[in-house]
């Protein structure tokens, strides 16, 4: 008896030493220098992180900790918040490495699509910020963020990478880095994963297939049918309508788009795609102009129409390959979605080859009648000449 009460014992003992260890690694059992306490806190699903933090409604504060477990004096590590979508590109981030005489830096950056982890504000404040290795470990971060409303539930991303001459290098893009990741509730205390789509998300999606299908699909093709299917004379006037339907309906299509870009940016303090905004701008304000020309369009034998022409063509061509170049720009700040740019890229030489095919056919038919007109102003003016001649004879 007492021989299995030892062995049950022993047993016990056993598992419990192999749950605590368990234990310890969860983020509400960790002990933080500094008499350092976080009433809120979660594991992070990649890399062995954790955050920690304290939120202050009444002044839109955090106090937060990040730590990385198991930590290399070789890497840097780094946690940031982006507004914009779930990327490191555009975060505000927090970084933090380890000096070759030991010592600790911790600073802030804004990471751009080629980063390079120099020091830098952010677009929201951050009073403090410092670093610390543990001596079981353990890098950590703490910093006090100054938050906004829109802050408040937000993209995280958090990261580590190899050190390269003394600065933060590359880190790997596959694995477990590649999935580092979510979203933040300071406010409620959760933390999602990556996997979703979030509601930001879904909105840079509809306003890029909203302008990708209105200014970059819809307007190129009105253009080819209003250039080319007016010379074929059993178009009639309908090439006149389809052309008008299309420009419109990319216009109403467009408006939508650009609203959208509008609200992105509005829910994105301090995130500014500067050169994609503009272009937007510009494009909105010519198609503006485009639409309301209709309105004064002179009829084809007015004395102003080769003046309008003038006008409407030259604003009009302006505008598609403004738009077409938008488009790709705003890819880049889409970087994660290459299977859009590849099909719209598709979708672009698709019309390319069809716009050449079709100034082919429609040289080969101006010339065709130019000849067929000589021709017949040839023939009828020997037969006046002829006629003249018996007459006079």
């Amino acid at each position: 008896m007492d021989k299995s009460l030892t062995t049950l014992l022993f047993s016990c003992t056993l598992l419990i030493s192999l749950c605590v260890p368990s234990l310890a690694q969860t983020c509400g059992n960790y002990t933080f220098s500094g008499n350092r306490s976080y009433s809120t806190c979660n594991d992070l699903p990649q890399l062995s992180c954790s955050l920690h933090w304290n939120y202050h409604p009444s002044n839109l504060t955090a106090d937060i900790a990040f730590r990385k477990s198991g930590a290399s004096t070789s890497n840097w590590i780094s946690w940031a918040l982006n507004p914009s979508r779930q990327a490191m590109a555009g975060s505000q981030a927090l970084v933090a490495y380890q000096h070759p005489n030991g010592s600790i830096l911790a600073y802030t950056t804004q990471l751009n699509k080629n980063p390079n982890m120099q020091p830098g504000k952010l677009s929201f404040d951050v009073p403090s910020i410092a670093a610390e290795f543990s001596s079981n470990g353990d890098m950590i971060i703490f910093a006090t963020l100054q938050l906004t409303d829109s802050l408040r539930l937000t993209n995280q991303v958090w990261q580590e990478g190899p050190m390269n001459g003394g600065n933060p290098g590359e880190h790997p893009t596959n694995g477990q880095n590649g999935k580092s990741m979510g979203t933040v509730d300071f406010i409620n205390g959760s933390v999602t994963t990556t996997g979703g789509t979030t509601s930001k998300q879904r909105k840079r999606n509809v306003h890029g297939v909203l302008n990708a299908v209105s200014w970059g699909i819809l307007m190129p093709v009105g253009i080819i049918i209003a250039r080319y299917l007016k010379v074929f004379k059993s178009a009639g006037p309908a090439w006149f309508y389809l052309h008008v339907m299309c420009q419109t309906s990319g216009y109403a299509v467009g408006i939508a788009g650009w609203a959208t870009g509008i609200k992105l940016g509005s829910e994105s303090p301090g995130i500014s795609y500067d050169t994609h905004r503009n272009l937007g701008m510009i494009i909105f304000a010519l198609g503006t102009l485009q639409v309301l020309a209709l309105l004064l369009r002179p009829k084809p034998d007015h004395k102003y129409r080769l003046y309008w022409n003038i006008y409407h063509h030259s604003i009009g061509y302006t505008t598609v390959i403004l738009s077409i170049a938008n488009i790709f720009e705003g890819f880049e700040v889409l970087d994660s979605e290459d299977n859009w740019k590849k099909a719209y890229t598709g979708v672009l030489i698709f019309l390319v080859v069809v716009a050449a095919v079709m100034e082919a056919v429609t040289w080969f038919i101006v010339i065709k009648r130019k000849k067929a007109a000589s021709s017949d102003k040839h023939f009828n003016g020997e037969n006046v000449y002829g006629s003249r001649a018996q007459q006079t004879a």
